[in-house]
């Protein structure tokens, strides 16, 4: 069943722009950095590195927990190379994800048949992934790579 999703953009002065996602939610501004904007807001990177990896972590949680594991804090941090393609403009090149469990993993109940299918069930990562390279990397609590 094909949901519909509106957000709208509404410039307000310079490079800041209103992101509104309906009635039930508060707005967020976004801003380019000087010189274009004043960096009053994340830009359009930062909502897009903001979604890729918050998608993420909620289909870790929703997976861990389908598994009856407690998935406690999840941290992830998200980043993006932004470098020229051939016709000379900036393009986001490459996400990275890092995403931390809060616990070592052998704690965790199935983590080898989470690990490897969590991905899949991202929505916003997925899709995104089509058009640019997303790297996902899992750490357990003590820093030991599960994944990636």
């Amino acid at each position: 069943m094909a949901q519909n999703v509106t957000v709208t953009v509404t410039r307000r002065s310079g490079y800041q722009f209103e992101i509104d996602f309906g009635a039930a939610l508060p707005a967020v501004f976004s801003d380019e950095p000087p010189p274009l904007g004043l960096g009053q807001g994340p830009t359009p990177n930062h909502l897009l590195l903001a979604a890729v990896a918050n998608c993420l972590s909620a289909s870790l949680t929703f997976a861990l927990s389908k598994f009856k594991n407690d998935p406690g804090t999840l941290r992830a941090v998200a980043r993006s190379t932004v470098d020229r393609n051939a016709q000379g403009r900036l393009r986001i090149q490459r996400i990275e994800v890092e995403i931390q469990l809060q616990r070592p993993g052998a704690d965790y109940e199935h983590l080898d048949r989470i690990l490897a299918q969590f991905e899949d069930f991202c929505t916003v990562s997925m899709s995104v992934r089509e058009g640019i390279p997303i790297d996902v990397r899992v750490l357990d609590g003590s820093g030991a790579v599960l994944k990636g």
